[in-house]
């Protein structure tokens, strides 16, 4: 009989220890440590359990090929479709499309193959009222189930090729005496459905719910155990949707999706340098071309200043790191001698994406700039650029791309770093400036 013990474990970060504390010793969370009983597994020999050591060349490759899921900015954000037997992890806020892009997916994939979608949060007649918004066919296997035991031998009943698991949250593993949700079934529910994966092939979707602070609900031991983290971004309140990759074996990380939310499921945007920009040319906004991943994108960055009331003034950033503003407005007035200290400053960027490109510094530099004199940049013009400590405009990796892009929005005019060796492209005038100070006499 195996034996039963008692041990401790952290509701937070899964921490885990043989006797109780009021404050975790890992996270520093009060009152979080819950009392867990299990059961010790017998154990096994590595010749039984087939795990012996073998010769690198005795082991066969797999060159399988990926599975277009039919949805082009899912492909992309994976690396170029689906691997057989991996484990993908979507995470995103309640109502943000987890669900509804995952449906759409699995319309697309039932051309080719079986694919099981699980539930523990709908009903068989709901998910029938969603497949027909989202036009999916009859031929989804559906379930609607929270016991994994059960979904394991579903699985080996009808061998899917893709399994879709709607949500960890609310999948139990019933040799666990905890509730759905917590930390310890997370973890087990993941590895069984990462065994599951591997064993039969079956590639495996999971939706994730996220905590307050936008992090996958439950331990970060989660996405280790996955081989791919998708994140959703964006307001649910708005139609647009990112989906980015934080985690990817078989892939880049540095790809985003966009998507829209309409009132037929999840449409891709294939043309993302016109959603994020708002076609004014205001004093105080500027454009520039930032790289997510391969794709070059045209942003556009807002600044206003205003006089505050505070000893301290406000520096807020919205889609960009705060703490770079507060280096670029240092370097304006070291290097330019503009000074914003008795102002608060506020800089957004126009359609929810988070900018960390450092190829955008000019562009705030130039909104800031232009909100203190009430001036403007020329119209149909693009700035590129990184701003160092020393004031130099330095350039970035991928400038023709981001120029040619540029000039395919119809940008006529592009201010770009002297030292990034383009000096004339077809379609637009380039204004190569070394400095600061030189960058800001473009202004008019």
């Amino acid at each position: 009989m195996p034996k039963e013990k008692t041990k401790f474990v952290c509701g937070e970060c899964g921490y885990e220890t043989a006797k109780w504390f009021g404050r975790c010793p890992s996270c520093n969370s009060w009152n979080t440590l819950v009392e867990m009983t299990v059961k010790e597994a017998p154990k096994r020999s590595a010749m039984s359990a087939g795990h012996g050591a073998v010769k690198l060349a005795s082991v066969e490759g797999s060159d399988a090929e990926r599975t277009g899921t039919g949805i082009g900015e899912l492909d992309r954000v994976l690396g170029g479709g689906i691997v057989a037997g991996s484990v993908i992890l979507i995470g995103g806020d309640p109502g943000i499309g987890k669900s509804t892009l995952l449906m759409q997916a699995a319309s697309n994939l039932l051309k080719s193959a079986a694919v099981l979608y699980v539930s523990g949060e709908e009903s068989k007649a709901q998910l029938k009222l969603r497949a027909a918004r989202c036009g999916v066919s009859g031929e989804l296997l559906v379930m609607t189930e929270t016991s994994i035991s059960a979904i394991e031998n579903e699985v080996e009943r009808v061998k899917p090729a893709f399994l879709i698991i709607d949500s960890i949250q609310t999948m139990v593993c019933t040799e666990i005496a905890s509730a759905a949700g917590s930390i310890t079934q997370i973890r087990e529910v993941t590895a069984a459905l990462t065994r599951i994966a591997k064993v039969n092939g079956c590639a495996v979707f999971i939706v994730g719910h996220v905590t307050k602070e936008g992090a996958i609900a439950g331990p970060r031991l989660l996405e280790h155990m996955v081989d791919t983290v998708l994140y959703f971004e964006g307001d649910r309140h708005d139609a647009f949707r990112l989906l980015r990759a934080v985690k990817n074996r078989f892939g880049s990380t540095n790809e985003i999706g966009i998507f829209e939310m309409r009132g037929d499921g999840m449409a891709e945007v294939s043309d993302p340098s016109e959603m994020f920009l708002s076609g004014n040319n205001d004093t105080g906004c500027a454009v520039t071309c930032v790289m997510e991943g391969n794709r070059p994108i045209l942003v556009e960055i807002q600044s206003l200043l205003a006089s505050t009331v505070y000893a301290n003034p406000r520096r807020m950033a919205a889609g960009m790191d705060g703490n770079r503003l507060m280096l670029l407005l240092a370097v304006l007035e070291r290097r330019a001698g503009i000074r914003t200290g008795e102002r608060d400053v506020y800089t957004n960027v126009v359609g929810g994406i988070r900018v960390d490109d450092r190829g955008a510094d000019l562009a705030v530099v130039l909104a800031v700039t232009g909100s203190v004199f009430d001036k403007r940049l020329p119209e149909r013009t693009a700035v590129i650029g990184e701003v160092s400590l020393t004031g130099e405009i330095r350039p970035v990796d991928r400038m023709l791309n981001r120029v040619n892009e540029c000039v395919r929005r119809g940008y006529t005019r592009v201010i770009a770093p002297y030292f990034s060796g383009i000096k004339t492209v077809e379609g637009a005038e380039i204004v190569t400036v070394r400095s600061v100070r030189d960058a800001l006499e473009t202004l008019v």
